[in-house]
């Protein structure tokens, strides 16, 4: 295919278009899922894993095909991935079943490895001193298009059906091909060696162990003993991998190196801060749509409740895609801390004041901002933190804790609201304040971590123009 004049401006919105495809695919299912119950003439239970598919699909593809990429080349790695999600979308689009529909969302989700990826091109294809600044506007895109996929489902659903709502994030797959192969360098560092091979089916497993009974446990009973079984597997599983990649001289997860004080307090931080996200985000259109005949319910539509979320995915945009300029002037830690506490604040404002769409509205606006600058600092920090033939598999383990927190925070709140129900079925106001607030709690902390535990002999308050500058040994330097 023929090429254009390299120029960063391009590569940046040809790797952003392509993260665009995936990020819309991140919930735009969750929404249709009773459409899809119906539609295949299954229960609810089983339609949900058409979300359930993704999610582990997605945890295990995201740091295995991230170390892929640092050993081959992000480039190629990149399109191969983008290939099988729009292969995902076609199949899904004319899915005639719902074992056809999971099988096309684990193809989706093997496109989570495309967040690692992204920020591994940026720093190969980006100057030195744009780099904060797209990694932002990246992680911006992320978290836009997950809440996009949420609102846009509905109108999608009515006006091409639920098989029709593949049909955007396809598109933009597919121009996202082509621009990456026109716009995108094969440039950039390669690790020495190969993928781990006993490590990458220990983590599969443990994370599959894991996600399995965090997706299904509300609706399997928590103390039930396939939830029990496949939670102690997961534990004994991640043990066995740790003691493997310890022991490996070319492990698939550098655990040395995750464990620096450059790294493990941000990794700690993004787990904190997906629960949060997740059990906030995920639940706010849910709150705003219980009914009024509950006594604290606003009783929104669907429609209603999504438009709700503007604020939120404004203040979120704003941030992200003003990431760089804000890091001039603001150390990058800091803004990761900031956002954090912004998270909790936006959180205990709609706790206290939750009776009008206003209200509620001012809060999500006031997360949107939080997410914006904890996302989009974090994804900096870890780049910045680690050699450049690691970029992949460091991003990779980091999006997969945030992914892990997600589903934490996903299955708490779940537990937390439902387990406290009026006589009616609907939950009760106090569920939604004690899970919320727990939440808002595990952010606080998250700001602390990444304050008080400082990476030795070095400062992530560099300004771009010093990072221009600097050389790759010490941007690599870690600890």
């Amino acid at each position: 295919m023929p090429t254009v004049p390299f120029t960063p401006r391009a590569a940046f919105v040809a790797i952003a278009l392509s993260v665009a495809s995936l990020a819309l695919l991140q919930n735009l299912v969750i929404p249709v899922i009773p459409l899809i119950a119906a539609d295949f003439g299954v229960t609810a239970d089983a339609a949900s894993w058409t979300n359930t598919s993704w999610l582990i699909a997605a945890a295990v593809a995201t740091p295995l095909l991230g170390r892929i990429g640092d050993l081959r080349g992000r480039r190629n790695t990149f399109l191969a991935v983008l290939a099988v999600v729009a292969i995902g979308d076609v199949v899904a689009s004319f899915a005639p079943n719902l074992e056809v529909l999971i099988l096309a969302r684990v193809l989706q989700g093997v496109g989570g490895a495309l967040f690692p990826l992204a920020f591994g091109l940026l720093r190969d294809v980006m100057p030195r001193h744009q780099l904060t600044g797209a990694i932002g506007a990246t992680s911006a895109i992320i978290g836009i298009g997950g809440a996009a996929g949420s609102v846009l489902a509905g109108p999608l659903a009515e006006l091409l059906g639920w098989h029709g709502i593949f049909a955007v994030p396809f598109v933009a797959a597919v121009a996202g091909i082509v621009l990456t192969m026109m716009l995108v360098p094969p440039a950039g560092l390669r690790a020495i060696g190969h993928v781990n091979v006993l490590s990458a089916v220990l983590l599969s497993g443990w994370l599959i162990a894991l996600l399995v009974p965090l997706s299904s446990g509300a609706r399997w009973g928590w103390a039930s003993p396939l939830t029990l079984t496949l939670f102690a597997a997961a534990v004994l599983l991640m043990i066995a991998w740790v003691v493997s990649e310890l022991r490996s001289p070319e492990p698939l997860v550098d655990l040395r190196l995750m464990a620096s004080r450059a790294i493990w307090p941000v990794n700690a931080a993004a787990l904190l801060i997906g629960a949060a996200a997740f059990g906030f985000w995920g639940y706010l259109p849910q709150f705003l749509e219980t009914p009024v005949t509950s006594g604290w319910g606003l009783g929104l539509g669907v429609q209603a409740a999504g438009l709700a979320l503007l604020p939120l995915l404004i203040g979120m945009s704003s941030v992200g895609f003003a990431t760089g300029a804000i890091a001039r002037v603001i150390p990058l830690r800091l803004m990761m801390a900031l956002g954090a506490l912004l998270m909790a604040g936006g959180v205990v404002f709609a706790v206290l004041d939750h009776e009008t769409i206003v209200t509620l509205a001012i809060a999500g606006g006031v997360f949107g901002l939080g997410i914006g600058l904890a996302y989009a600092s974090t994804a900096s920090i870890i780049v910045e933190s680690v050699p450049a033939d690691r970029t992949g598999i460091a991003t990779g383990v980091n999006a997969n804790l945030r992914t892990i927190g997600s589903a934490v925070g996903s299955a708490f709140t779940t537990a937390v609201v439902f387990g406290v129900v009026e006589p009616g079925g609907t939950p009760a106001l106090d569920g939604y304040a004690v899970a919320w607030l727990t939440l808002a709690a595990g952010a606080v902390i998250a700001a602390i971590l990444v304050l008080t535990v400082r990476p030795r002999g070095r400062t992530d308050a560099a300004s771009p123009a010093a990072l221009e500058n600097a050389d790759e040994a010490t941007l690599a330097e870690v600890g």
